[in-house]
């Protein structure tokens, strides 16, 4: 049922005969109507109203820009609480639909690559945005939360981006351990399966994010932990499972069909491992570089620079490396694909 109406929302999409797609109902109605709208493009307006929006949404949204709005009660009928929720709804999506160029030919636009960032990698993060903006780029800067490295390998293997400058990869720490954050075993292979130019780091390696304090599991209270916030701790990876870690990443960089580089920085892989910090483990660290080191095939190019992950000229380096890399694509046109129309 929702693979029909998928096709049918997808035909009607692109005979442009709707602007937008919206649905009511409860917990079958929602995982229906869900699956049919994840199909259509980002930026195509869609929006949910559900009973079940306030509970683990993330099924339903998955990797896309899907909106929900709680309907607070059953979609059963109208009254006062309904009718006002109904209303908002009917007005949020005729607004996002009015907002849609039917007919309109797409404005040119720079080629777009991604970036991957964090708040223990922002300053670096910021930086390399800065720089690959400087070289014409279109930059889109994916959180590392678990979701957002999912959407960043969907979009990968859909051909939106000409590269990546994967500079956080802490995700993949969560995906080993057992962390809230994981974007599951596939994160960082998308790039490498399609060919597309990648430049990839170690942010945030030196950590695995779990839920609140109160919640850390007993076999994780002797780790070194910090309480990021109510709802966030951090747990400092250990050389063992930075071992690990780098194994995973040479193997999955190994079987790259297009350029492929690493960077390491050996000063620290975030803000919080660095000298004087609380997840400073040198040991940690060596573990993880020597893996990659020792794992690493030919084809993936190596750069180690003595200075942690935000430093400026670390970034600059690998964002520059990055351009050149898709500078030397025969046809940048045959990389990157219009997205939007498929």
């Amino acid at each position: 049922m929702a693979s029909g109406t998928a096709e049918i929302l997808r035909l009607l999409m692109k005979e442009r005969r709707i602007r937008g797609a919206v649905s009511l109902g409860g917990g079958g109605g929602t995982n229906v109507a869900s699956k049919a709208m994840q199909s259509l493009p980002i930026g195509f307006p869609k929006l949910i109203v559900s009973t079940v929006a306030s509970g683990n949404v993330r099924p339903y949204v998955q990797e896309t820009d899907l909106t929900l709005m709680y309907s607070v009660l059953d979609v059963a009928g109208l009254n006062r609480i309904t009718r006002a929720v109904l209303n908002n709804a009917a007005s949020a999506i005729a607004g996002m639909a009015s907002q849609v160029s039917v007919g309109a030919d797409e404005p040119t636009r720079a080629p777009s690559v991604a970036l991957t960032a964090f708040g223990v990698t922002s300053k670096g993060a910021t930086a390399a945005r800065r720089r690959l903006e400087e070289h014409g780029f279109e930059v889109l800067v994916f959180h590392a939360t678990g979701s957002g490295g999912l959407s960043l390998e969907k979009l990968l293997r859909a051909g939106f981006f000409s590269g990546v400058f994967d500079l956080t990869t802490t995700e993949l720490a969560d995906d080993l351990v057992g962390g809230v954050m994981s974007a599951g075993p596939d994160r960082l292979t998308a790039a490498a399966e399609v060919g597309v130019p990648q430049v990839v780091s170690l942010g945030a390696l030196d950590m695995v994010n779990l839920g609140p304090l109160a919640d850390v599991a007993p076999e994780f209270r002797a780790r070194r932990l910090i309480r990021h916030n109510d709802m966030m701790t951090l747990m400092r990876t250990t050389a063992a499972e930075n071992s690990e870690l780098g194994s995973r990443m040479a193997a999955k960089l190994n079987v790259s069909t297009g350029p492929a580089a690493i960077f390491i920085p050996l000063k620290g892989v975030s803000s919080v491992a660095i000298a004087g910090e609380p997840f400073f483990d040198p040991e940690a660290d060596q573990a993880l570089f020597a893996a990659i080191r020792n794992g690493l095939g030919p084809n993936v190019k190596l750069v180690e620079r003595d200075v942690d992950i935000n430093n400026t000229d670390f970034v600059i380096e690998a964002a520059d490396e990055l351009a050149a890399m898709i500078a030397r694509l025969p046809n940048l046109e045959e990389i990157e694909h219009d997205y939007e129309k498929k």
